[in-house]
């Protein structure tokens, strides 16, 4: 890790990299892997890496969280991850998961199927990742420290990237554009990663099919679309044939809306080899509105697991532990009304009222060294208050949450079922990214409004649910995700919009050790960074 100097949208700025690359390396492994990094930070910033959607079985000492799994790895230090893959099989990604590093630290990790196995779907001609990020032009880590210190929101991005590239519709960049030459009739597997801090993205190809196969690492029933609605820490796999009359064709994304949003737009071109009459631009995509909810919709609920003999699923039926957390934007008083949120209040976010700090030291030390004070083991089964969680006006009371360091014990192979029901305190309802460390969950149901727990189960999937580490939550809406919680360790649970995430929208699992070694969390490495 060490500062970079890039140039994008007519000015330069000196940025965190890994090895100089914007976006970082991609990682190629094959399913069942083990991987030892080892990151040596030369920045100017505490750092560490997060190995996004990567299980690491009984392993959470290399998982990255700061203050969650571990110390940060300070200026002049280094560390060392040891990265275990076993049932990932596709796209995945890491990323750098202190303060907003990860704006510019962060790079695919592409899991190939064991040797001798191979996809569900016919082999590719060839195959891209496309990394999705954002391109502030100031520093990141000074724009989101100045946010927590004034309490407004942070500055929005200027730019979105197609692996590191702004595209033709910003000034200074159009000879940058990411362009790939592509054969008539061949097909191509892109393998797609947000990785932007703030927006869900919609996605698309001018006039070409995409057929979605696989997502965060696992694979769905083919989904053939002309459009993709992929949020902050989801990848996807997606197969193109190019099919169409020999041109130049645009890809464009941009934002489905939030409270704030970039809403700029990224392009990358395909150009079709062979001999034709270029045209004068390529054809451009007519990409859903900013906020077509019935567009993000229509795309999510056709996701479903593939769930086939050599792709098996295994839904938990039996719940032994319920959750329901409410997932809210708030706000602190402040001194004089002296801060920079509504009515000079600081903005917050919370999940069941609690709105996360972080510890001194790290979760995971605090737990495995028995360590007292350092967090509390009470995080709520449910809200403090029942409220009409997705109505256009709210009581007074719901605005301040509490702040603490709060989180969820459950026992081995316990059988999880945990509803996240959105709401509209502050009128800033919007889609949340929820993203389980060391899990993949599945999503068994959503809906708009109020979860109802009496009949919205009876619509419950739990033939096929597609099975995700990261899933967007409607926004005024909820989603039912379940798993077995069969990975002992302490597991960070947070919304992957990173200005929600920096306010306290977090909180934490441990999962106890079951009867044997092997059902048993690892020792510690060696060594671990003071904090």
């Amino acid at each position: 890790l060490k500062e970079t100097r890039y140039t994008r949208l007519c000015s330069t700025k000196s940025m965190l990299t890994v090895n100089g690359m914007f976006p970082g390396p991609a990682l190629h492994v094959h399913k069942g892997d083990r991987l030892i990094v080892n990151v040596r930070n030369e920045g100017k910033y505490n750092v560490t890496i997060h190995w996004h959607g990567v299980k690491q079985p009984r392993n959470p000492w290399s998982d990255g969280p700061e203050y969650v799994t571990q110390c940060p790895i300070q200026p002049g230090a280094n560390f060392n991850y040891e990265i275990i893959f076993s049932t990932e099989e596709g796209t995945l990604w890491w990323h750098a998961h202190s303060d907003w590093s990860r704006a510019t630290v962060h790079g695919p990790i592409i899991i190939h199927p064991k040797i001798g196995t191979t996809y569900p779907y016919p082999k590719p001609h060839a195959e891209l990742p496309i990394v999705m990020a954002s391109w502030f032009k100031g520093d990141v880590m000074e724009i989101i420290q100045t946010a927590l210190a004034t309490g407004g929101e942070p500055n929005q991005s200027d730019a979105f990237t197609f692996n590191g590239q702004p595209g033709d519709l910003y000034p200074c960049s159009k000879a940058g554009t990411l362009k790939t030459v592509v054969d008539y009739g061949k097909t191509y597997l892109l393998r797609i990663i947000n990785a932007i801090m703030n927006e869900e993205m919609f996605l698309m190809v001018a006039n070409h099919t995409l057929t979605v196969v696989g997502m965060d690492a696992a694979y769905i029933k083919p989904i053939r679309t002309s459009y993709i609605m992929i949020t902050p820490g989801q990848t996807m796999d997606v197969l193109i044939t190019f099919n169409q009359a020999p041109s130049h064709y645009y890809m464009a994304a941009r934002a489905y809306a939030g409270v704030t949003y970039d809403n700029t737009t990224t392009t990358a071109i395909f150009r079709y080899s062979g001999n034709y009459s270029a045209p004068s631009t390529p054809s451009f995509p007519n990409l859903p509105n900013y906020t077509d909810i019935n567009a993000v919709t229509n795309f999510t609920k056709q996701l479903r697991a593939l769930a086939s003999k050599d792709h098996p699923i295994d839904v938990p039926k039996h719940i032994d532990t319920r959750l329901f957390v409410t997932v809210s934007s708030n706000t602190l008083p402040c001194a004089n009304n002296s801060c920079a949120g509504p009515n000079g209040s600081r903005l917050s976010a919370s999940l069941n009222n609690i709105s996360f700090v972080n510890p001194k030291i790290d979760l995971l030390q605090a737990y495995y060294q028995k360590l007292k004070g350092i967090y509390k083991a009470n995080f709520p089964m449910e809200p403090p208050y029942f409220f009409n969680f997705t109505a256009d006006v709210m009581p007074d009371n719901v605005l301040t949450p509490m702040t603490a360091t709060k989180v969820r014990v459950f026992k081995y192979n316990s059988n999880v079922e945990i509803v996240f029901q959105g709401t509209n305190v502050l009128n800033a309802a919007e889609n949340h990214p929820m993203h389980v460390h060391g899990y993949s969950f599945f999503v068994v149901g959503f809906g708009f409004g109020n979860f109802d727990n009496e009949t919205d189960p009876k619509g419950y999937n739990l033939v096929d649910p597609p099975e995700v580490n990261t899933y967007g939550v409607p926004t005024n809406g909820w989603a039912a995700i379940r798993f077995k919680a069969d990975n002992p360790g302490v597991w960070f649970v947070h919304c992957h919009l990173d200005r929600h995430m920096s306010w306290g929208m977090d909180t934490a699992l441990i999962v106890k050790n079951g009867a044997t070694l092997s059902a048993s969390m690892r020792q510690p490495p060696h060594y671990l960074n003071p904090c």
